[in-house]
């Protein structure tokens, strides 16, 4: 059965220190671990101090949660994760991450800004960019990250084996989530050439290339272009300011009557669209991530970047497909056995029922085999699986035997406690005792067959207690032959004797 682990308030999946950098929290990783439902991983990036906590509060279904702050400071180190129910997809958790603003003067040291934002895109299925006014040139120099990707991170641990092979920046999109661009604070009207546009024509507006080759067009071109090729699925949300400047410190105690109802109107239509539209995690091959599955993938790419390599997507995936197809094969194999436990009762009458028995069970180990598994390097792990459950059937055919081995045994032991008392009490140590002994262990044999559910070793258990008794048989035979032999000499001398003489005075 699914888990249904959630919290209650958002807890630091990866802690920002200034003494050790990025830390994966054991505490997020533990909760994590117990998530094996699908995960829908929706996470916010963008500068410091624009809002973003709120937006992801309220696509918690909640108020407070992620920390807003009310200074200039960036209040959120690092990022933090909050698993709530879904509530619109049953049997999966919605994981929100709120990142580390970008861009904090008051850090000093922003090597890390790149990294948190590499790795927000690498764990999240929807990646929601935050920004204030307009998407003009400011806001796109201000997500110059997006230029540096194919820094840090790379497709193939492998060179390219050919000229003819993609590049690895043509194939970041089959790891990289949807994007949405969130415009807080907007102003402007939705509109061009005087003609009303939607907020997605507004925003492919904006990344529109200019013509030209010059150094200008190109630093003009290049967010843009990255955006464009990185992130196919896109889309744009505005957002009118919620409240007064003198009202926004306390943005999460304001009630709905004073919050601006056009604002509270944009944010629900945003909560809906991620609610409905976004899909689950997911990587390369369609296999769906879970809870677990998500602690595993970030404490891969955060190891990696604590050692001072770059994140390499396949190599982590190929990991996550060692440990996830390890832990299918485990499954399948106790589901093998708890299916067999349950089905199969021992003894069996033949071996042709276990075995279809065992077919029925291993295809239906199979088939959750192939649902968990990811498909990378999957024979090893199945021929693995196939292994250990052979080694599984094995055992239950011992067992088959051994159950009716036992139960032959104690059929006959209580069969032939009338033979074994009439045994004790010399019943068949006289003449014509072996033919009495052979007519009731007859009797027995004819009874032993009608019992019922003795399964495979019948015939062979028989043929042991049979054997058992040859020698007793044996010698009940050489006493009745014996006892016949006297009463034939008693008698022979009864009648083969001289006769008595006749009394004195008889005639």
């Amino acid at each position: 059965m699914a888990s249904e682990t959630h919290t209650s308030v958002p807890v630091c999946l990866i802690e920002n220190t200034p003494a050790r950098g990025l830390v994966v929290r054991p505490e997020a990783l533990q909760v994590l671990s117990k998530i094996t439902q699908p995960v829908v991983v929706v996470a916010i990036t963008g500068l410091y101090r624009t809002g973003k906590s709120y937006l992801m509060n309220r696509l918690a279904g909640q108020r407070r949660g992620f920390s807003l702050g009310s200074t200039v400071q960036s209040h959120t180190k690092g990022i933090w994760m909050w698993c709530v129910p879904h509530p619109c997809r049953p049997g999966h958790t919605l994981v929100l991450l709120d990142t580390e603003g970008l861009g904090d003067v008051k850090k000093g040291d922003t090597r890390n800004d790149t990294w948190i934002f590499v790795l927000t895109i690498l764990l999240s299925g929807t990646l929601i960019y935050n920004s204030r006014g307009t998407i003009d040139q400011l806001a796109m120099d201000q997500l110059h990250y997006v230029v540096k990707l194919t820094d840090h991170v790379k497709l193939k641990a492998a060179p390219k084996e050919s000229e003819d092979e993609l590049d690895d920046s043509e194939k970041f999109v089959l790891f990289f989530p949807t994007f949405i661009w969130a415009v807080r604070d907007f102003t402007l009207q939705l509109e061009v050439d005087g003609k009303e546009i939607s907020e997605d024509e507004y925003l492919e507006e904006a990344l529109k290339l200019k013509a030209g080759s010059s150094r200008e067009t190109q630093c003009y071109n290049q967010p843009r272009e990255c955006i464009r090729q990185f992130f196919p699925d896109r889309k744009c949300f505005v957002f009118d300011q919620p409240a007064s400047k003198r009202d926004l410190v306390r943005l999460e105690d304001l009630q709905d009557d004073e919050i601006n109802p056009e604002f509270q109107q944009q944010v629900e239509k945003f909560c809906s669209h991620i609610w409905e539209k976004c899909p689950p995690k997911t990587v390369p091959g369609g296999h769906i991530i879970t809870g677990n599955l998500l602690g595993k993938l970030a404490t891969t790419y955060v190891e990696t970047i604590q050692s001072g390599a770059v994140p390499c997507l396949e190599s982590a995936v190929l990991a996550l497909a060692e440990i996830e197809n390890a832990a299918a094969v485990k499954e399948a194999v106790t589901l093998y056995q708890d299916l067999m436990a349950q089905r199969a009762k021992l003894p069996t009458e033949n071996v042709q029922e276990l075995l279809e028995l065992h077919s029925q069970c291993e295809q239906e180990a199979l088939e959750l085999f192939m649902a968990r598994a990811f498909k990378d390097g999957i024979c090893h792990f199945q021929a693995d699986l196939i292994s250990q459950v052979e080694a599984v059937k094995a055992k239950f055919c011992k067992d088959n035997e051994q159950a009716s081995h036992d139960k032959c045994k104690a059929a006959l032991r209580d069969l032939s406690q009338d033979m074994e008392k009439r045994i004790s009490d010399g019943v068949y140590n006289v003449s014509g005792g072996y033919q009495l002994f052979k007519g009731d262990q007859q009797a027995l044999v004819e009874k032993y067959w009608e019992v019922p559910g003795k399964g495979v070793k019948a015939d062979a258990v028989l043929q042991e207690f049979l054997q058992s008794r040859k020698t007793l048989a044996e010698s009940i035979l050489n006493t009745d032959r014996s006892l016949t032999e006297k009463d034939r000499e008693l008698k022979s001398t009864f009648w083969a004797g001289e006769m008595p003489l006749p009394v004195e005075g008889q005639a």
